[in-house]
């Protein structure tokens, strides 16, 4: 498939996009469209727009392409994070209704401390720069690869004009928009990996029940591991604790997510999203996983040698767009442009939310509307494409893993102060040393840092995801023993 085509679908899909945001923001751009689309959306369209925005452009390459060497082990870990969805939807949702937030850091504030609150409200602003900055990047190197080297164009570019994409459509209606367009980005996304499936299996001369047998039956459908505790990353227990701790933090204590649920009327609205959500999620990532072990079956027979990658997470494409024909490349490109961009649209504008309500206190504002509070929103999510860009080529220069395992790594030592914050709020009634917080917040990642790459050797276990249990237990011992006997009653 050559260059000018693939662009060419690009600029149509973005097109779609901007059609799509010119008709939700043109009757109402405000400051409340904005950070919680007015508190009026459907919870079965931000169910089924969470998919996307959950799933991401990840989920579309490297799962895939870690079946290689982890077999089915990853869906150990979206066994937890079902389990984790669940405490979600019945712990904290609740509280973030009680409380009416629009920012739910302002619960830490309301409970530690205005410095606990800033310091929760930093975490987020960091750990979803990196995290929605590192999903971005996957994408970006496929669009160089097989689009702009063509032409030339250096690879910081791709980066700004994907973001500038993403901006024209979001920039406006913000969240009202997103809740829309994250929808439609999901019908392309469920239905690319459901194609993806048809045509590989078409490749292979498989009919639905021979792709199911050869699936079960291959070497890469193993999916739970019990051996070696201590010296396995796989094993069922490190996966599916830290699914349940990464679920809870990256979505449960995200503002990302977590604003969309808060957009909904009622409580009981937004937990029927997090159930059907839930069920969703889970199938659609064995769906995923199935891609992957067909793509080796395929790769195995067709002579394809998947160690001249130069990652795991370049197999996908490759068969993709250079071994089957034009339209299973242009389903792939549809499916991973909607994963993405979804992710991706969302954070920007959680993240310039959090930033406003935050650091600016909007909320707090007698007329959050006025003219200068919107132009000051444009230039805050101005300023967050800027940086994502940064993060994504420092990214490029240092990775040298899969970005799913980068992804879940960064977010053990950048979320895990977040689970021990919100943890001690809930779940003790002591005070803490309100100036403390922020220094126990960057003690407890370099403290985590310290054991994770000394586990091996101090004690013969190696961490994988539960790295973020350990980090979110070390920030709640340090809360309490710097903390204080007592707490103002406030009931939340």
């Amino acid at each position: 498939m050559t260059p000018a085509i693939l662009l060419s679908f690009l600029l149509g899909y973005f097109a779609l996009l901007v059609g799509v945001a010119y008709f939700t923001s043109r009757n109402s751009s405000d400051n409340a469209s904005f950070f919680i689309a007015n508190r009026n959306s459907k919870w079965y369209l931000v169910a089924f727009g969470m998919i996307g925005t959950a799933l991401s452009g990840v989920t579309f390459i490297s799962v895939p392409g870690a079946v290689g060497k982890s077999e089915f082990g990853y869906f150990q870990f979206i066994l937890g994070n079902a389990v984790g969805f669940i405490i979600i939807a019945t712990v904290l949702l609740p509280l973030y209704y009680r409380m009416n937030l629009i920012s739910i850091y302002t619960y830490l504030e309301k409970r530690l401390g205005p410095r606990s609150y800033k310091s929760g409200a930093v975490i987020f602003l960091i750990s979803r720069t990196i995290g929605s900055a590192f999903r971005l990047y996957l994408v970006a190197i496929v669009l160089q690869k097989f689009i702009f080297d063509a032409w030339n164009v250096p690879f910081w570019l791709t980066i700004v004009i994907c973001l500038v994409l993403i901006w024209l459509y979001t920039h406006k209606g913000g969240l009202k928009t997103i809740i829309i367009t994250d929808t439609m980005q999901t019908v392309f996304l469920l239905l690319s990996v459901v194609l993806s499936i048809i045509f590989i299996s078409k490749s292979l001369h498989l009919d639905i029940a021979g792709t199911f047998e050869a699936v079960k039956n291959s070497s890469y459908s193993k999916i739970f591991f019990w051996e070696d505790f201590m010296g396995s990353k796989s094993h069922f227990l490190k996966q599916f604790l830290g699914g349940i701790f990464v679920t809870i933090a990256m979505t449960g204590l995200d503002q990302d997510l977590m604003q969309k649920n808060l957009s909904m009327k009622t409580i009981g609205e937004a937990q029927k999203n997090m159930f059907t959500f839930t069920g969703v999620f889970v199938i659609m990532n064995i769906f995923f996983l199935s891609v992957g072990a067909l793509l080796y079956i395929y790769a195995a027979k067709n002579n394809i040698d998947v160690t001249a990658l130069k990652t795991p997470d370049h197999l996908y494409p490759e068969i993709a767009l250079n071994h089957l024909n034009i339209i299973p490349g242009i389903i792939f490109m549809l499916g991973l442009t909607a994963a993405t961009f979804a992710t991706t649209d969302s954070a920007l504008t959680a993240l310039t939310t959090s930033f406003c309500v935050d650091f600016l206190h909007f909320d707090k504002k007698v007329n959050q509307n006025a003219p200068e509070l919107v132009r000051q929103r444009h230039m805050v999510h101005i300023g967050f494409s800027v940086l994502m860009v940064a993060v994504i080529l420092v990214f490029k220069v240092i990775n040298n893993d899969s970005v799913v395992n980068s992804i879940f790594t960064a977010a053990g030592y950048t979320y895990g102060p977040l689970v021990g914050l919100f943890g001690f709020g809930m779940l003790t009634k002591r005070a803490v040393q309100d100036k403390l917080v922020p220094y126990v917040c960057i003690l407890s990642p370099l403290l985590c840092f310290v054991i994770n790459s000394n586990s091996l050797k101090w004690f013969g276990y190696v961490m994988s995801f539960e790295l973020i249990v350990l980090n979110g237990l070390i920030t709640f011992i340090l809360l309490w023993v710097t903390g204080r006997t007592s707490v103002a009653q406030t009931k939340f």
